[in-house]
This record gives structure tokens, sequence and C-alpha cells, in this order.
């Protein structure tokens, strides 16, 4: 006989069905077009080499492949990288309005986007909490790998499972990543202790398991059964495969435990995650107490405009342009030191038969990352004037002084956070990337505008936080970087259509700010209605919290 879960007991366990296999769809496009057979040549040479163009023809676009022509073609717009030649063009434009009486950070975001949403803390109580927990199934242990965001959702989703199974969540293990190279535990980068007072009514949570149980495996965690779950599982797939496992042998790890739980799952689960992400994860002391510091200075910095400032999270390392494959304007060098990251980082990856290497079809696509100039131009062009203060959140930018300059003539003001801080401030913290990614995190999230330039779980955690406490709105540049490809790629285009395409760009993130989550969406970029009500709903449900 099972043991309690949350939704339900006894094997007749009925929860939402389990989404596709990854959130993210891929739709092909031109897959009818075709032509008729007959009537093509008259003789056998002429139908055969007909046959074999239809033949190419078809499978290019079968397979999205417009792309595919690019090497064919002699350099199709957008597909390589001229942004240097179209700075020194507009440049001159550029100081002609420096020092503008207007610049667009105080009128970034339209208050009528605004749309009143408050955070749901009580609502979320009432759907999980326990006056007291039940009698645990078992203990759970999970291991987090890669970098410090990937770990935050990998907690968050072992502290959904933990609650959906009944089971005792044991303080997560860090996996030491090869990419990031961070041997940091839980407790270095997020407060430990707060961590399990603020999840007591909801989940037993546990710093190492106990002595006796461990005793039975031996003394050796390994020896406790590792279960495969596959990625994107549906909460049915927990209650129905680990939970009689986890009952049976009162412990069992998962790992890796990277996106092994759905986005699509019943409400009360959700609430979990919001709980976990929004209320329960906080940084460690030493990173509070120095990011906060950080803050401050920014906003110091800041004062001319209010203490408002702009945060750009750049990812230019040479590990993210290694993986991008995409080309820049280093020429042979830059290609040796690219084939050295990537077989460093991923071995023999990027060396596989059949793979190949289109660096103008990734541009095209929007898929390379952004250098510093081109965040520069793009910013600029929206209105950001040279009185801006920019914070740059980043790791070690690739040719760093090369690719930065032009970012800092744009924008004079321009803080980072070894420029924030002293070298002493930071000497505890180096050496350990997610604790630095921690520090970037936090001055991020209090600006005024983000910037994200990239994608990754950095972008994605930090614009669902700041949606949670700014209102419901992300207040997040998201570029067009398809579009942008072009337009970089424009060098007789004029400064005034350069400037409007931009501010176009602006007020579309501005509409897209905020968005509600879809059910294939995550909690943890979009927090409405899951974690959060309108104004009126949370009033009425609004009573005082004490953890």
């Amino acid at each position: 006989m099972h043991g309690l879960s949350r939704l339900g007991t006894g094997s007749n366990r009925s929860v939402s069905p389990s989404p596709p296999s990854s959130p993210r769809f891929r739709h092909g496009r031109y897959k009818n077009f075709a032509g008729g057979g007959g009537g093509v040549g008259r003789g056998g040479k002429q139908s055969a080499a007909n046959k074999i163009v239809f033949v190419l023809i078809s499978t290019v676009f079968r397979r999205k492949g417009v792309l595919l022509f690019a090497p064919l073609l002699r350099s199709p717009p957008g597909s390589v990288y001229r942004s240097p030649q179209l700075f020194r063009k507009l440049w001159p434009y550029m100081e002609a309005e420096s020092n503008a009486t207007h610049n667009a950070l105080m009128t970034a975001w339209n208050l009528k986007m605004h749309q009143g949403w408050k955070p749901c803390v009580n609502s979320i109580i009432s759907k999980t909490g326990f006056s007291e927990l039940p009698k645990s199934n078992g203990f759970l242990i999970i291991e987090a790998n890669g970098g410090l965001n990937q770990q935050r959702l990998s907690i968050c989703d072992a502290v959904a499972v933990a609650w959906l199974l009944n089971a005792t969540l044991v303080i997560p293990i860090f996996h030491l990543n090869s990419v990031w190279r961070d041997s940091s535990k839980f407790g270095d980068i997020f407060d430990e202790e707060f961590f399990v007072h603020a999840l007591r009514n909801h989940v037993n949570v546990v710093r190492e398991l106990p002595e006796d149980v461990l005793q039975r495996f031996d003394n050796n965690i390994s020896n406790i059964v590792n279960l495969r779950v596959k990625g994107w599982s549906s909460a049915a797939h927990y209650l129905q495969k680990v939970l009689p496992k986890l009952e049976a042998m009162g412990a069992v790890r998962i790992a890796p435990f990277s996106n092994r739980l759905a986005y699509s799952v019943p409400s009360n689960v959700q609430g979990v995650r919001c709980l976990s992400n929004f209320l329960a994860l906080r940084f460690a002391e030493p990173i509070r107490t120095l990011a906060d510091k950080m803050v401050e200075r920014m906003v110091m910095n800041s004062s001319h405009t209010g203490g408002k400032y702009v945060s750009v999270h750049l990812r230019f390392e040479m590990d993210m342009v290694a993986f991008s494959c995409c080309e820049y304007d280093g020429g042979e060098e830059e290609k040796r030191e690219m084939d050295i990251a990537r077989e460093r980082s991923w071995r023999g990856k990027f060396r596989r038969r059949g793979r190949v290497i289109r660096p103008g079809a990734n541009r095209m696509d929007g898929k390379c990352p952004l250098t510093p100039l081109e965040v520069g131009l793009m910013l600029r062009g929206m209105g950001f004037d040279n009185n801006t203060s920019v914070f740059v959140a980043a790791g070690n930018i690739y040719k760093a002084e090369k690719y930065m300059a032009p970012l800092k003539q744009m924008f004079p003001l321009l803080e980072t956070k070894d420029t924030l801080a002293t070298p002493e401030e930071l000497a505890p913290f180096k050496g350990h990337s997610s604790r630095l990614a921690a520090l970037d995190y936090t001055v991020c999230l209090h600006s005024e505008v983000f910037v994200t330039t990239q994608g990754g779980n950095f972008p994605h955690f930090l614009m669902g936080h700041r949606r949670y406490l700014f209102g419901g709105h992300a207040k997040t540049i998201k570029p067009d970087k398809r579009k942008l490809a072009l337009l970089f790629d424009s060098p007789h285009i004029r400064w005034e259509t350069f400037r409007r395409q931009m501010k176009d760009m602006l007020r579309h993130s501005d509409v897209k700010g905020g968005e509600l989550k879809k059910p294939s969406g995550s909690v943890y970029t979009f927090p409405m209605p899951d974690c959060m009500c309108k104004q009126t709903e949370a009033a009425a449900n609004e009573s005082s919290l004490s953890f």
C-alpha cells in the first residue's frame, strides 16, 4: 500500500498529463513546397538534371533550409559582422546628441503596461502548507549541475518534487561542472538556514542524511539507487515511478536533476515552485552584503537620472563565442582560438561526422552573441544617451580591451563588478563563478532597465524575479536579434532610420514585459498568475506572514 503523496493516495493518482518532451517547438516551413513531376524535359540527361535540382530544392526548403544557402551566396544580408563599420558611420550623429535633455531611461516603460500584479504569498501558503507535516515517505537526494541559475532551477524543482512525493529533501549537492569550474557548496551561495526555515511548513529539509539511514547503505551515498528520470517528466511520472521506489527503499537519488520536472504541473505544485524561488532562496550573507553595497553605489553614480541605471547581461565570453560558432572580425587568429576553445570544453562535439558550421547562417538566424559594440549601438539608438549609467554583468569578455572600448566610448559611465567593488571586497569570491554571478544578478535585479543579449537561465530567472518585484512587468529589453543582424549589416542606413527601428524594438519589449505564463511556459520567467494576483485579489488575501 502506498504512503501519502500530496496529490492523493493509492495507485489511482489523477494528475495532468505529461507535456511534450521539451517546452520548445520547432515548426518546419515550406513542407508542402513541391511541384508536379511530369513534362520537365525532353532528354534523359535533362530529366535527370531536373530531378536532381528538384530533390535539392525540396530537401533544403523542408529543413528550414533557406539558411543552408548562405554559404553558397555572396554575403547575404545579415550574414557578416560589419557592426564596426556602422559604428564609425553613426558615431558623429551620436556625439551630436550627447548630453541630450531627454534620456530614454526616464520614460522607457509605459505605466499603462504595469497591470497591477502583486505577490500572492498567502494564497500559495494556503494551498501547500501544513500545521504539522505528515510522516515522510523517505529521503530525496538530488544533484544540481551547471551554473548559478541552472542550480537554482534544480533546487526549486527538487522542493516541488519533494512536496509532491511527501519526501524529506536533503540539501542539494552541487556538481563540479567542467565549464563553470566552481567548487562552491549550497551554503556558500544560498542562505541554508533561511531556506530550511522558510519551507518548514511545506517540505522537511535536512542538511544531510541521518546516520542510521546512511548506515543502511554502507555509509556511502553512492550506494543509494540513482533513478534516471527523463527531462521534463510529469507529476504523474514521479507519483507512478519514483514514489513506489522511495517508499520501498527509504531513500533515492536523482542525478543529474536539471530540467527533470515539466513546466506544466498542477497549480499547487507550481505554488511550491513560487515559494521556493521567490521566498525561500536568498543569497548567503557575504554575497548579500557586498551586492547591496554595489547596488547602493550604482544608485549614487546615477544621481543625475534619479538613481536609475541600465544593466546589461553580456554573453561575450570566449566559451560562449566558441559555442555559438559565429565569426566576428578576428580573422584566422580568432578561428584558431575558437577551435581550441570548442575542443577544450566540448571535446569532439563540433567535429562529429556530418556536423557543418555555418557562421553566416547562425548570424542571420539571430544566434550570435551581441558584441559590446552592438549593445551600445542598440541602446544609443533607443535614446539612452551618454549620461546613462550602465552596469555590465559578464564573465571574462573575449578580447575585452578591443571589444569593450567602443561601448565605453558610447557610455562613459560604465561599471562592472570589478570597478564597482574593490579588489579586497571581491577577493573572497574570486575563482567561484556562481558567487560572482550572484553579485551580477543582484545589481541587475534592481536596475530600471535590464538588457538580455543571448538567452539562458540567467536572464530567464532575472526577468521572472523582476516581474515578481515590479508589479508584473519585467522592465527588460529583449532584442530581436534577427532584425539586428540585418540593421547592423546596413552600411548606408540613416541615423534617423536606425533610431526609429531601435525605438520600435524598445516599445515591443515594453509590450511584452507583462506577459502571462502560457501552458508551456516557465513559472520562473512568467510568475503570473501562479505566483501573483491582481491588486484587488491580492488585497483580499493579504495578511502578515513571518518565517
